[in-house]
């Protein structure tokens, strides 16, 4: 199963591995879509893929750690 979420980082999170860490803690494989960082903040589109469960862990780590984590439809991924 894929997902594709939209991160908002916070400025303290912009030089910190979150991705890596959340990749190495959950079972899900990740794909960094598009990015856009500057010294203020951080926005990631980043498609997962794993099991539902496993999408729904790597969406609660990254919140827990401080992250904005919005989904994005399919549609929208697209575009």
């Amino acid at each position: 199963m894929k997902k594709a979420v939209d991160l908002i980082f916070p400025k303290n999170l912009i030089q910190e591995p979150v991705i890596c860490q959340m990749a190495r803690e959950v079972p899900v494989t990740f794909n960094i879509r598009r990015a856009k960082v500057t010294e203020k903040v951080g926005e990631i589109v980043l498609e997962l893929e794993g099991s539902e469960s496993a999408l729904t862990q790597a969406a609660d780590y990254l919140k827990q750690r401080g992250i904005k984590v919005e989904p994005i439809t399919h549609d929208t991924f697209e575009s």
